[in-house]
């Protein structure tokens, strides 16, 4: 099945709308693309006030603790809620394709099946059964290190994470930025401007760029810049579980 084909047969199933074409360009020419309003005012609310709920999450990770930055973050528990639970998997469905056209371009011989359900049987085989996606929570003053989100040998290339409060508004700064690091090359920036309900989608570790033999390997990192006032909360998804 082709990109093109896979974006149309998911348009009417998913509140994903988007053009298959050009997200696949977006993603290969810049290692990430934005889709606006996935989800609506009162649908980030509903899942901003699911942090206060302790029996939805299996863990709590206080960044100061590891060097990560400063902020926190919980991660889901399985089941997840029940729109976690559909956002990751339309976000999945949307970018298998694009995540075989990577690989393929890059010479991996792992192709990913169509549906989460059956990547996440891979991950369970290998050992990986601990559920990634997460709420993030920062304050003024907080702010997140360039990092990867790998968690395990098994992984899918592609992740997203919704913006849940409102620039301008709940917060200030706390800026999305990407790093990109080429061999032999100097590293470039991008600051991504979001605003509630967008999700942005970029490479968990490595993509390919064409090259005067073909194709090669460039990695990207994300973070946060830090936030200068309110509170900004983001849902990130991976798509792999964690070991």
């Amino acid at each position: 099945m082709s990109v093109q084909e896979a974006g149309a047969e998911q348009h009417a199933s998913t509140r994903m709308i988007f053009d298959a074409t050009l997200l696949e360009r977006e993603l290969s020419t810049n290692g990430f693309a934005v889709l606006k309003g996935i989800l609506s005012h009162q649908e980030c609310a509903q899942i901003r006030a699911l942090y206060g709920r302790g029996d939805l999450f299996r863990s709590r990770v206080v960044m100061a603790r590891h060097g990560f930055g400063q902020g926190e973050y919980q991660y889901f528990a399985y089941p997840l809620p029940a729109l976690v639970d559909e956002l990751r998997e339309s976000l999945y469905a949307v970018l298998a394709p694009i995540a075989n056209v990577w690989n393929e371009r890059l010479g991996i011989e792992t192709r990913y099946p169509e549906r989460l359900d059956q990547f996440l049987e891979i991950c369970h085989r290998a050992g990986q059964e601990r559920p990634t996606p997460l709420l993030l929570k920062y304050i003024a003053g907080d702010y997140n290190r360039l990092h990867q989100d790998l968690y395990g040998a098994t992984q899918f290339p592609i992740q997203g994470a919704v913006l849940l409060s409102k620039p301008g508004s709940d917060f200030t700064g706390g800026e999305f930025v990407l790093v990109e690091s080429a061999p032999r090359a100097q590293s470039r920036a991008e600051v991504v401007p979001l605003d509630q309900g967008d999700i942005v989608i970029f490479a968990v570790n490595t993509r390919p760029i064409r090259s005067s033999r073909g194709f090669k390997r460039v990695a990207l990192r994300h973070g946060v810049t830090r936030v200068r006032s309110g509170d900004r909360m983001t849902l990130g998804l991976i798509l792999h579980d964690a070991a």
